[in-house]
Parts: C-alpha cells; structure tokens; sequence
C-alpha cells in the first residue's frame, strides 16, 4: 500500500488534495453527487488537522472553448459547500500569478478550489500529456499533495500524477478503501469469475480485456463491446456504436476465437432506428438490418447470461448493456442487475455509468461493493497496478514532513 494520508504529517500544511469531482449534469442540476460525498472523509479529516485545501479536480473533456462554458467546476464548488457545511471558495482560474498569491492569503481550515484542471487541455493537451512545468506550478500551491481521485488514477496527468514528483504526496481515505476493497474482493478473487462488460468503447479496454480473460472463467458482453465482437465475427450490427478501427477488429476476432468458451454474445436484442425515433423492434441477432441501432439485450441471452451468473462466486460489472437512460431500452440492465444480486456470489461494480445505472434502478445497497473508478478499477484488476500512484512512497516509509 502507497503511504497513506494518516501516516502523513499534515498538520497545519497547505495541502493540495486532488479528487474526482468529474459527476453528470443535467441542466444546471448535479444528478448524481456520490463522488463528492466519497471524498467527505479526507476534507474532514484536514480540516481537522488545520489544514489550508486546494482542491483539484477534473470535469469532462476540453476541446474548445465552449468546452469551458460547460464544464466549469463551480457547480460542484457551490454542492461541496452544502455538504461540508462551510465556505468552499472558488477560483475561476487555476493558472499564473493570481492563483498563486491567492493561495498564499489562506488561512486555516480555508477550502479552495481551483477551475477544471482540464482547461489547460485545450489547445495543447498540457493536463493530458502530464506537461513538468504545469505539475511544478500546481505542486507550488501546497507543502503536501494528497491523491484521493481513484478513479482518474489509470491517468498520467499532471494533477494525477506530476505534483507528486515534486512534493511529499500520500493517498486519502477514499483511495485506501477503494485498493483495499478491490484487494480483497477481485485481486483475491474466489472463483468462478465472471466478468460482466458492457459501455461504448472497444478500442479503450480491449488491452484490459486480454488481461482479465486468462483470470476469468466467463466474459459476458454488452453494449459496444459486443457490438464489435458481433461484427469481428461477421454480423450485421447496422448503425450501432462499434469500432471502426481494423486493427482492433482483427485483434478482437483473435481473441474470440482464442477464448471461445469463455465469452458469451448476445444472442437477441432491442433495436431503434435511424429513420424513425419511435421504433423499437425485438430481433434475433442475425436479423439485424442497416438502420438499426442496437440498444439493449433480449430476453434469450438474458436467460443466457442467467445460467453463468447462478454458478458465479465473484461477479465484476463495468458498464451497461443497454441504453438503460431511455426506459425503452432499458429491460437488459435493469434485468442483468437483478440477476446479480439476487445471486450468492460477491458483487462488485465499477464504473461511472454502470455505478449509475445500480444507484438509478435501486440496487445501490444490494452490492457488496461498488468502486468509484470504471478504467481504474478495470487497469487494477488487470495488472495491480495504477500509474498515478507511482510517485508516491510506498507505506514502509513513513513520512515526517516538518516545514
């Protein structure tokens, strides 16, 4: 375990405490504010060590200046307020001179947070591609950088990872709980394993996926991922989301046929229509048309996916299968969410939309865990490993930082 915030001197210290902050909203209106409540703990605990907080977070993705309009982190400034009942200032910038002579006039127990990390993507990616003169800057704002943003942790970006370069850096609560629990439940894992994938993108975790098969006795898809795994193999998925890259398509039709008795693919699914909102229409998968768009499981391969899920010992979720926002499509989630926790096994999620979609349908408190990161959680459970993290001294080392 990397050295955690209780074995850090922090007392008194200007603390730069990097989260992830990074929650759905929907007009003006924070939908879902768990992953600021996640980091409850580690404020509490340094506001009452008398620490000074700067708070860094991304939110979204910057690609233009309208980006910015979007994403600006004061919303989120504005609910942390509410919850931990005080002043939570907020910095329209988090660059240059001002932020620096801002964050010198704190005062004890004082909560800053600084603007979407983020901005300082567009137009040259300098968060993103983890730019040293960037981290030096930000890790000048504090005497101790504090890492509780597990889910952005597979990342090595300057706030993730560059601050802790230079300065004295440990891991909050909710970073310790999160390694801890995935440790003891997957990393550990009793098996039969079954991995239940679902989401948009192959591309992003097909080199996570070659890593968790040889772990796993199943592999039950969903979503994009099946879709693409559908087309490797030859079907007509129409219109749907799926990669388009022939590298990762040829990869992805090794991997099915090297491991073809332990992925399972939809068998009947839930389709719309490019050229009519309002249709929806059941077929079985080799009756998929041009215009369809594939958007949720059918019945057959729940009952499919049932036959493994019964016989599971540990069941990891990532993502959704379906389009489980548009209650027309929303039956294969909603229905695979029951399966699992109506099951005897240990249920873990992990994942923004997959979080979502649990907490949305009433299965928040039927899982034995449920993880803050989906990449991260995804990269650890594959290789043990989080880069954002490796800066950071490892627990035998206990830090005494006197300034």
């Amino acid at each position: 375990m990397k050295l955690c915030l209780q074995n850090m001197n922090v007392r008194n210290k200007r603390v730069i405490l990097r989260v992830d902050y990074n929650v759905p909203v929907l007009n003006d209106k924070i939908l879902d504010d768990s992953k600021i409540k996640e980091t409850l703990e580690t404020i509490f605990y340094l506001l009452n060590e008398n620490c000074q907080i700067v708070i860094l977070s991304h939110f979204g993705k910057i690609r233009n200046e309208l980006d910015k309009k979007k994403y600006s982190l004061e919303i989120v400034a504005k609910r942390l307020q509410e919850l931990i009942h005080q002043e939570v200032y907020f910095s329209k910038i988090n660059f240059g001179p001002e932020v620096l002579e801002r964050v010198e006039t704190m005062k004890p127990k004082e909560v800053l947070m600084l603007e979407n990390t983020r901005f300082m993507d567009y137009p040259k990616k300098l968060e993103s591609k983890c730019d040293p003169q960037l981290a030096l800057f930000w890790s000048k704002l504090g005497n101790v950088f504090v890492n509780d943003a597990f889910a952005t942790a597979h990342r090595r970006h300057a706030s993730t990872y560059g601050i802790s370069t230079y300065i004295p850096s440990c891991i909050g609560f909710l970073m310790q709980k999160e390694i801890g629990m995935l440790d003891r439940l997957v990393v550990h894992v009793i098996h039969p394993f079954t991995v239940i994938m679902g989401g948009a993108k192959m591309d992003d975790k097909i080199t996570l996926i070659e890593a968790l098969l040889p772990k796993c006795e199943h592999l039950l898809c969903g979503g994009g991922i099946a879709n693409t795994c559908l087309k490797a193999l030859g079907f007509n998925v129409g219109e749907s989301i799926v990669s388009e890259n022939p590298e990762v398509l040829e990869k992805v039709k090794k991997i099915l046929l090297e491991y073809k008795d332990k992925i399972m693919l939809p068998l009947d699914v839930i389709v719309g229509s490019t050229y009519d909102k309002n249709y929806v229409k059941y077929k079985l998968i080799n009756q998929v048309d041009d215009n369809d768009v594939i958007y949720d499981i059918g019945t057959k391969t729940l009952q499919k996916y049932q036959s493994v899920i019964a016989d599971s010992q540990t069941i990891f979720l990532n993502g959704t299968v379906g389009l489980y926002e548009d209650m027309r499509f929303a039956n294969g989630t909603k229905e695979l969410l029951r399966m699992i926790t109506l099951s005897k096994a240990v249920t873990v999620c992990g994942g923004g939309d997959s979080a979502s979609s649990v907490r949305n349908f009433g299965f928040g408190n039927k899982f034995t865990y449920i993880s803050s990161g989906g990449g991260a959680t995804l990269e650890y459970l594959a290789s043990g490993h989080l880069v954002a993290l490796d800066a950071i001294r490892e627990e035998s080392t206990i830090e005494t930082l006197d300034m």
